[in-house]
């Protein structure tokens, strides 16, 4: 890549908001209504990972080096700051949290890098005169929430507020199950949500004692559901039967079908 490809791309965007000959759609943007965007690339960047698409993935990345351009031309425009201090900006983070490799300093595993990493974030908060001792500080809100699950629940672990094997999570699960039955027969909304969020906090925290990324797991067995649900409607239509007119018995009959066929084929 050279500096004028950065370059090319700065200038685009600069067009496109350009307030008198710019895009009007980009002209009447902001921070807040880009951000949706921004989170919609992360995610479309990652599901080109799990389907390993490399072509997908180049596109995708491109999508999300354009947010950040985005982002970065708006701040320009209001004297903040621009392209040229977000790269900065992280690469000065980036050889200030691996003195290692920059420095003097010997970290001879990724688990002890994590740890420094950490280490060096709360230094970097007290600088900022950031006041919050707690392990949980820095954990950010912004992060989608199984992620922050993991995250929070790392965190506790490090001061041994943590199961020691995945078995006792079992019987967590048990115990959360019953209590959103109960929410449920009392018909108390709001118990359910509150419970459905314990739930879904131990699976999560199941899923880390497993080495299993939640999000990831969520995604495979979304895309699974989806491979399936396609192929009944691609069954009935077959069959030319239409899936809204079946009973709830004939379609778990179909979606079996179509289970047994797809496990069949690989």
């Amino acid at each position: 890549m050279q500096t004028s490809d950065i370059q090319r791309l700065l200038d685009i965007m600069a067009r496109l908001r350009d307030p008198e000959s710019g895009c009007p759609w980009d002209i009447e943007q902001d921070f807040r209504s880009i951000a949706p965007y921004t989170i919609e690339e992360a995610h479309e960047v990652a599901d080109a990972i799990e389907r390993d698409d490399l072509d997908d993935l180049k596109d995708e990345l491109g999508d999300l080096l354009f947010q950040v351009v985005f982002h970065a031309r708006m701040a320009e425009e209001l004297g903040a700051f621009d392209f040229g201090d977000v790269v900065a900006a992280v690469s000065d983070k980036l050889e200030r949290r691996h003195p290692h490799v920059f420095g003097d300093a010997s970290i001879e595993t990724a688990e002890a890098q994590t740890v420094n990493w950490e280490v060096i974030k709360a230094q970097e908060r007290a600088e900022r005169g950031e006041v919050d001792d707690s392990v949980l500080a820095g954990v950010s809100r912004g992060l989608p929430a199984l992620r922050r699950a993991v995250k929070l629940q790392k965190r506790a672990a490090r001061v041994g507020f943590d199961w020691p094997g995945p078995e006792p999570i079992f019987a967590k699960l048990v115990e959360e199950s019953e209590e959103l039955r109960a929410a449920i027969v009392e018909d108390d909304h709001d118990a359910m949500e509150d419970e459905i969020g314990d739930l879904l906090f131990v699976v999560t925290n199941l899923a880390r004692k497993l080495a299993v990324d939640p999000g990831a797991a969520l995604r495979r067995t979304n895309q699974k559901f989806e491979t399936r649900f396609r192929g009944m409607e691609a069954l009935a239509a077959d069959r030319e039967q239409s899936l809204a007119d079946l009973s709830l018995d004939e379609l778990e009959v179909i979606y079996r079908e179509v289970k047994d066929r797809i496990s069949r084929s690989r």
